[in-house]
């Protein structure tokens, strides 16, 4: 009898689990499924150069995971009984359940409107490809000397205008921030920051808290108003709401609690990677929604499965902060050296060798991702029958 993985979610996280799930156990043993709404993997780090016109070269999913031993459900996922162990699908054909033993949860994020009013009515977002895609549209009929202004002064913010800038030289793209340009970077950082930004003849509106949002312009609170013929709203993400509907213990802000192997504190049989989960690292902070640290949590997760069901040895390997990779368009990037807790050094990378730099980081990851199984041992982990059938392993405390 085998024992049942369902791992809900594609992207990144979901896909790297699947796949060293795969890798590390016996098919005869585990049935490992991976359930996703859309037929191909997105690589959402790069929505920024969709919106800008390149074009992505397509990964299919089955072709992705085909001969890796993952089965691949394409429907949307529409709610998680805990309870009962069972995931509630829909797709064209009607609506069913898929039962499981352990749950991998990794339905990531999407966009934040933070309750700004107008915002869902009149801003454009790139969480995801549907929204980039439309965000493509927009930019590609509008005429020259209109403005674009990009709301947040996060990552996703600056590789977004800087993207559009440089595409689009003939539009007038602006960024508004409510902190200072790159104050969460070092002093180099923020100095090369601020030169790509004149370079690209970005206007930048510094503590500039956007409170609401209208189909020509946003208002700021100190009762400023900028002309937006089109306003791109990149001020964080909000995690998908189906766990927050469960019975598992949620954060106030939707993410499922975990233990330092991702497993639900209160489920024992779910488990919860990347931006589903609150995820505490080091100097007790909670990690922040990125590819960074959404990829380690899917690695320790599937670790994590893996020994609890052969009876091996639970991983341990802190999850800890390099550097921030930082993409301003196609020829120029940033690299922001950190500490294992994400705090800017003096040290940076710039130029075109930072460009080249974050583009191998983006290719690393979409290759991770197609080939799961790369470095698959001769002889995967046997998981014993009572442990298949059971999940006692899985069950029972760390």
């Amino acid at each position: 009898m085998q024992h049942r993985v369902i791992v809900l979610g594609a992207g990144y996280t979901g896909a790297f689990a699947a796949g060293r799930l795969a890798r590390r156990l016996r098919r005869e043993d585990v049935a490992v499924t991976l359930v996703n709404a859309e037929p191909d993997f997105v690589e959402r780090v790069r929505m920024h150069q969709v919106v800008a016109g390149q074009d992505l070269k397509p990964r299919p999913l089955r072709e992705m995971f085909a001969g890796t031993g993952v089965e691949l459900r394409l429907t949307q996922v529409t709610g998680v009984d805990v309870g009962r162990k069972t995931v509630a699908v829909a797709d064209g054909n009607g609506a069913g359940e898929l039962a499981y033993d352990t749950l991998v949860y990794a339905l990531g994020s999407g966009w934040n409107a933070q309750g700004v009013p107008g915002t869902a009515e009149h801003a454009y977002e790139i969480a995801g490809r549907p929204g980039a895609l439309r965000l493509r549209e927009r930019l590609a009929r509008l005429d020259a000397g209109r403005t674009v202004v990009v709301v947040g002064g996060g990552l996703t913010g600056l590789e977004a205008a800087t993207e559009i800038a440089e595409a689009r030289p003939d539009l007038d793209v602006a960024l508004a921030a409510r902190e200072g340009l790159g104050d969460r970077l070092s002093p180099k950082g923020r100095e090369h920051l601020r030169k790509v930004f004149g370079r690209l003849r970005i206007t930048v509106h510094e503590h500039a808290a956007v409170t609401g949002v209208e189909a020509d312009r946003v208002r700021t609170a100190d009762g400023m108003t900028i002309p937006a013929a089109v306003t791109v709203w990149t001020t964080g993400f909000a995690v998908h709401p189906i766990a927050r509907a469960t019975a598992l213990e949620v954060t106030g802000t939707g993410q499922i609690v975990v233990d330092a192997t991702m497993r639900s504190v209160s489920h024992p049989d779910v488990y919860a990677v990347g931006d589903a989960a609150m995820v505490i690292g080091p100097g007790d902070k909670p990690l922040r929604m990125s590819c960074a640290s959404g990829t380690p949590t899917a690695w320790q997760a599937a670790d994590a499965i893996a020994a609890r069901l052969t009876g091996g040895k639970l991983p341990n390997a802190p999850i800890r902060y390099f550097n921030q990779c930082i993409s301003l368009g196609r020829k120029e990037g940033l690299i922001q050296y950190v500490t294992a807790d994400d705090r800017a050094v003096p040290a940076v990378l710039t130029g075109r060798l930072a460009a080249v730099y974050k583009e191998l980081i983006c290719k690393g990851a979409a290759w991770g991702v197609a080939n799961p199984t790369f470095g698959l041992p001769a002889r995967r982990r046997r998981v014993t029958r009572e442990r298949a059938a059971a999940g006692s392993a899985v069950r029972s405390p760390a």
